[in-house]
């Protein structure tokens, strides 16, 4: 009976496990949830998404690799292997990853000073990082990162990246770093514009903003599915009028435009990135090249999780959001990237609400994303080389204006100034010193605002009459923590002082306090009592009441 009732244990036990087992395998590989209900009407709507999303991927990807100082396969590299893993380890079918614009101006001072291999390396140390912060559930810290911040951020990026932009749309050779040498660098070689270039970039960024607000439809009647597919496909479209434009001339032997130029030949090899990186004469082991990357090693997989967690929110569409197989799916991606050679990525909020307009129903959209930017890479890269720096730049600075979201900086200033003050000095460092310290000072001065209201809590109080004496009732209207102990005590001490009241300490709002908070009452009971006056405590929660019974039975 008892080796029956054992066997019966262990089987159950071991029903558990696998069903435990299968239930964690499952979490990790959406696509094992969704694969087995896949319709097969399904594959014409994934098919046209993932080749819309490419059509937009390529020209973006192209114009990426620019901002970050790389050759442009780099940015077509970045673009197709994330595609493939997202389809496995993705839970969200809209979303798509590769290159954006705020990774790519991170690491572009990186990639000046110390070439591609850097790039690719630190796309593979932050996908360790993000798979590995994801699986030990640690990304409730983003929590910590507010919405002024995260948004003072975003416009400044965005700023910046316009910024940089200004010289290929006039056709001045050279780069800008940031808004101020921009402006610095045009302003001083104004006899050096080429009508040419500035004509085809202004005209880029009129064309597409003419074609965004095209009036079209999905489910409509053919010509509103035309215009529809049109407004999709803008980017594409303008780079290869653009390209075809610059060839026309080029065969007539004329070349007005500043070309992008020529870019690696094929696919690129697989393999692990290298890391020891070669500079000059000089080669860097693997920790003095961590070293080299100083706080962007930190600093892009933080905003590369943010800005792909927040993408992920946005298209959720009511659904539960599974953070921890999100962080693992956008690390695995970047792991598997660098292996291509790929700079850091992450999920594109364009690419998103172009595959989400297109009616995907799956991440396998992102199959087909994937091929058409493989075949791109592969076949099209004699022809890339004709395409206009003008053009890229208009498209660059035209997906950059829209970046910045006003509404929400209105909303902001109309909710809580503070906040608004918040958000802008983030903005003003990010702009006139650096991405990563600005987000840095931006998080510190949020934590400290944090601090400062979680040490000095609001509290309402009540002038009472008690049988035959008056008391003051103290409310307080939040929980109080150590860092706001002695306040606390000082403050009611402060307030009883008057007339001699006695005290009622009313918890009815309060859900948790520490020992630290429990002693102060304590030395608070002690010091009224010396004055002849009484406190109690009252409506107290059971956790609060264990506690105080503990440090103060006094109370």
């Amino acid at each position: 009976m008892l080796n029956k009732a054992k066997d019966t244990f262990y089987q159950k036990m071991s029903q558990c496990n696998k069903k435990s087992c299968y239930g964690y395998i499952k979490r990790r590989l959406p696509i094992l949830s969704w694969a087995k209900d896949y319709k097969f009407t399904w594959l014409a709507q994934d098919a046209l998404a993932g080749l819309t999303v490419g059509l937009t991927a390529i020209p973006q990807g192209i114009a990426y690799a620019i901002v970050a100082n790389l050759s442009p396969e780099y940015g077509l590299y970045a673009s197709f292997m994330a595609s493939f893993v997202y389809i496995v380890f993705g839970s969200c079918k809209s979303i798509t990853i590769g290159p954006t614009a705020i990774m790519a101006t991170m690491v572009q001072p990186l990639v000046s000073k110390y070439g591609p291999d850097m790039a690719i390396l630190l796309s593979f140390l932050k996908g360790c990082m993000i798979a590995i912060l994801g699986l030990l559930h640690l990304g409730f810290l983003l929590d910590f990162i507010s919405l002024p911040v995260i948004t003072g951020f975003t416009a400044a990026a965005s700023i910046n990246i316009a910024a940089s932009q200004i010289k290929p749309l006039l056709g001045i050779p050279g780069r800008s770093e940031d808004l101020v040498d921009a402006l610095i660098s045009v302003f001083s070689n104004l006899n050096a514009i080429r009508y040419e270039d500035t004509l085809l970039g202004v005209a880029t960024i009129i064309v597409l903003v003419l074609l965004k607000n095209l009036p079209g439809r999905r489910t409509g009647s053919w010509p509103q599915k035309i215009t529809w597919a049109i407004t999709l496909a803008r980017n594409a479209l303008v780079v290869i009028i653009g390209t075809v434009i610059a060839y026309i001339f080029y065969t007539n032997n004329k070349e007005p435009f500043k070309l992008t130029g020529s870019m690696g030949n094929g696919l690129p090899q697989i393999g692990l990135p290298h890391f020891s990186i070669s500079d000059g004469n000089r080669t860097y082991d693997f920790l003095e090249t961590t070293a080299a990357m100083g706080t962007t090693l930190f600093s892009v997989p933080i905003v590369s999780t943010i800005e792909h967690m927040a993408i992920a929110k946005a298209f959720a569409m009511g659904k539960s959001l599974d953070a921890t197989q999100e962080m693992f799916a956008l690390g695995l991606c970047n792991m598997f990237a660098s292996f291509v050679r790929s700079m850091p990525i992450t999920g594109s909020f364009t690419r998103t609400a172009v595959n989400h307009s297109s009616g995907v129903k799956t991440t396998l959209g992102g199959l087909f994303t994937g091929c058409l930017v493989l075949l791109a890479s592969s076949l099209l890269t004699s022809t890339f080389r004709f395409i206009p720096k003008a053009t890229l730049a208009g498209v660059i600075m035209c997906s950059m204006y829209y970046m910045l979201d006003f509404k929400t900086y209105a909303l902001i200033w109309r909710a809580k100034k503070i906040d608004f003050l918040l958000m802008l000095i983030t903005l003003l460092f990010c702009v006139f010193y650096k991405l990563e310290w600005g987000i840095i000072i931006g998080i510190v001065l949020n934590l400290l605002i944090l601090l400062y209201f979680s040490a000095r809590p609001s509290v309402h109080t009540e002038i009472e009459q008690i049988e035959d004496k008056v008391a003051i009732r103290i409310i307080p209207e939040e929980s109080i923590t150590f860092p706001a102990a002695e306040y606390f005590r000082a403050n009611i001490m402060q307030l009883s002082e008057k007339n001699s009241l006695n005290v009622v300490l009313d918890c009815k709002n309060v859900k948790r306090i520490d020992v630290t908070v429990a002693k102060n009452l304590k030395l608070l009971s002690n010091d009224l009592r010396l004055r002849g006056q009484n406190i109690v405590c009252e409506n107290c929660p059971d956790n609060i009441g264990k506690i105080l019974k503990t440090v103060a039975p006094d109370l």
